[in-house]
C-alpha cells in the first residue's frame, strides 16, 4: 500500500481481519477497525496501532456515523473491506424466520450500506477500493445452510453490480470467494481432517486457508494496475474439493 493510505475494515475481529490489519499497518497504512463489540479489538489495536470504532453495520445511521468519525479522525479511506457475515443453520422446514432475516441482513444488506457509503465518499476523489469477503456459499448452496447462501449470493451480486458501475469511475470493487476453512492457529484440528479427506498425509499447516496468505491477496488486488483489474478472486487450500 502507498504510504499514508487509510484502510477501514468493517466486521473486524480475530482471524482474517486481524491479518488484514497487521499487513496494512506493516505496509504503512493507517488502519481503522470497526465492530459491534470493540473490546475484542483491543489486542490487535495495541499490536498495530489501529483505531477501533463501534458500529452495527446493519444500521444505516451507525454506518454513516462510522464513516464520519473515520473521516474526521483519519480521512476518507482508500480501501474499505466488508468482512462480516451472518448464519442460521437448520432444515429449511424448521429454521427460524427471524434468524434467517438477521443472517441475510448481516451478510448482504449491511454490505450494501458499507459499500454505498464508501462509494459516496470515494467518487468525488476519483479513487479507492471496496472489497467484500465472500465464501463457498457465494456460489453454491449447501443443505441446511440456505440463509448463509442467500446472504452470500446477494453480496456477490452487489459486488458484481458495483464493479460494473464504478470501475469506469476508478473505484476498484473486489469480491473474494473464501472456499474453505480459515486456519485458527497451528493446532486447528480441521487441518488434519482436510488432509485425510483428500487422501494425503504429512504437514497439515497448509490444508486450511492461512489468513495471512488471504490478506496478502487482498493487498495484491488493491495494488493492481487499473489496466488489469479483477473484480473476483477464489481462494482455497490445495486439498479443498470444489
Amino acid at each position: 500500500m502507498a504510504e499514508q493510505e487509510i484502510a477501514l475494515i468493517v466486521g473486524a475481529g480475530s482471524g482474517l481481519s486481524a491479518s488484514l490489519t497487521r499487513l496494512f499497518a506493516s505496509e504503512g497504512a493507517t488502519v481503522a477497525v470497526a465492530a459491534r463489540n470493540t473490546e475484542k479489538l483491543a489486542p490487535i489495536c495495541e499490536e498495530t496501532g489501529a483505531k477501533a470504532y463501534s458500529c452495527d453495520a446493519t444500521d444505516g445511521a451507525q454506518v454513516d456515523q462510522l464513516f464520519d468519525a473515520v473521516g474526521a479522525d483519519l480521512g476518507v479511506p482508500d480501501i474499505v473491506v466488508y468482512n462480516a457475515s451472518g448464519r442460521a443453520r437448520g432444515p429449511i422446514t424448521e429454521v427460524d424466520r427471524e434468524a434467517v432475516l438477521n443472517a441475510v441482513i448481516v451478510s448482504c444488506y449491511a454490505g450494501f450500506l458499507v459499500g454505498q457509503k464508501a462509494a459516496q465518499l470515494m467518487l468525488p476523489r476519483g479513487s479507492g477500493s471496496i472489497f467484500f469477503t465472500g465464501a463457498s456459499a457465494s456460489i453454491k448452496g449447501y443443505p441446511q445452510s440456505a440463509p448463509f447462501a442467500m446472504g452470500k449470493f446477494g453480496l456477490r451480486g452487489l459486488a458484481q453490480s458495483m464493479a460494473r458501475e464504478l470501475a469506469p469511475q476508478n473505484i476498484h470493487i473486489g469480491h473474494f470467494v473464501i472456499d474453505g476453512g480459515i486456519r485458527q492457529g497451528p493446532d486447528d484440528p480441521r487441518g488434519a481432517r482436510n488432509l485425510a479427506a483428500a487422501g494425503h498425509t504429512g504437514e497439515v499447516t497448509d490444508s486450511l486457508l492461512d489468513p495471512d496468505a488471504i490478506a496478502r491477496t487482498y493487498l495484491d488486488v488493491h495494488r493492481q494496475h487499473r489496466s488489469a483489474w479483477t473484480w473476483e478472486v477464489e481462494l482455497r487450500p490445495w486439498v479443498e474439493k470444489f
